[in-house]
């Protein structure tokens, strides 16, 4: 079968031929239908992140996949049945505490292996193998915007914790800021108008006209230029915000959030940066954060529940939002179109087969 892969750090992916997949007791096999690309990918590609398997010269990239069961192989799936597949693994197929729990995504580097990521072939190829336990089901009607499945519940998880830091007193989610303006950023800005906040604001460096200002402005959101009025400049010329979720990877970002968020507020960061050294005044972001009631976390990855709320979440989200995030979906014929970058591109995909 055919099979997208890269040798970290050659910065090129390419396509390759691998054995089709046999799947074990417990897991199904499941026809890829499409998968998308994302910034971890172009890192994978880069040689910033991610590790090979064990004994692999290549890794096949991909962890936002959806796919068809083609043979349930004795599970409670049923052939046909679309999924999408969750990202973390068992190291060595070795169980412990945290997925034990149901709780992967909490587990430190070393208790996990990731696919498309770190230790284990993912998703982009044109048949997969998967424990049915990490494969959720979607509706036949959203099968072609699956892949956006596994982003969704990267947003489900952040929001969920960030709203569990402030469940010990009275507070009110009313004011949001999505720092970034890719397509997480955007579903996430997405998300919280289907909340109903007050107000939402989306920081970027885009210069107008831009499809991605454009969809913030019609999800009703209010778009900040961050040339013009940098994070920590924010709560000055906007608003305090009750809460700020960083999608940048820029390190700077993580401390300038103290100064953007509202009294009680709370920061999510989700950004990976590089090493980077640079002065930061801790003294006054440590009196802010105690004086102020003020809190920041850091979150990765998703579980299965997070996934399941994903599902629920995409059908909710507007058909022109899905229509205007997807700028491109190419066969394998062209597939390296979808690992191009620039500022008309926000969110593309590979497809390997057609429902």
């Amino acid at each position: 079968m055919k099979a997208i892969a890269v040798e970290p750090g050659a910065g090129k992916p390419e396509l390759v031929e691998r054995p089709r997949p046999n799947p074990g007791p417990g897991e199904a096999l499941v026809r890829t239908l499409r998968v998308g690309v994302d910034g971890t990918d172009h890192e994978v590609i880069a040689g910033h992140h991610g590790d090979l398997p064990d004994e692999a010269d290549r890794l096949v990239l991909g962890h936002e996949a959806v796919g068809v069961v083609e043979d349930p192989n004795g599970t409670a799936l049923e052939a046909g049945q679309v999924v999408v597949p969750t990202v973390r693994r068992r190291p060595n197929g070795v169980d412990n505490e945290y997925f034990e729990r149901g709780e992967p995504d909490m587990a430190p580097a070393g208790e996990y292996v990731e696919r498309g990521i770190v230790g284990a072939d993912g998703f982009m190829a044109e048949y997969f193998v998967s424990p049915a336990d990490a494969l959720v089901p979607v509706p036949e009607a959203y099968a072609s915007l699956g892949f956006l499945v596994e982003p969704i519940s990267i947003s489900e998880k952040a929001l969920e914790h960030a709203l569990a830091s402030r469940s010990a007193f009275d507070w009110t989610l009313d004011s949001g800021l999505v720092l970034g303006n890719g397509s997480l950023g955007l579903i996430t800005l997405a998300m919280l108008e289907m909340s109903d906040l007050q107000s939402t604001y989306c920081l970027g460096r885009r210069d107008r006209p831009d499809p991605t200002i454009e969809i913030i402005e019609e999800l009703g959101g209010t778009y900040i230029d961050s040339r013009e009025t940098p994070v920590s400049e924010v709560a000055d010329a906007y608003e305090g915000m009750d809460l700020v979720y960083e999608a940048t990877g820029y390190a700077k970002h993580a401390f300038e959030t103290v100064d953007a968020l509202a009294p009680n507020g709370v920061g999510v960061l989700l950004g990976v940066p590089d090493d980077w050294n640079f002065e930061v005044d801790g003294g006054r972001l440590h009196r802010e954060l105690v004086l102020h009631n003020k809190a920041l976390l850091g979150t990765v990855n998703s579980h299965r529940g997070h996934f399941e709320a994903a599902v629920d979440t995409l059908t909710q989200l507007p058909e022109w939002f899905t229509d205007d995030l997807v700028t491109g979906v190419y066969g394998l014929e062209e597939f390296d179109r979808a690992f191009e970058t620039g500022d008309d591109v926000i969110k593309t995909a590979v497809e390997f087969s057609s429902r």
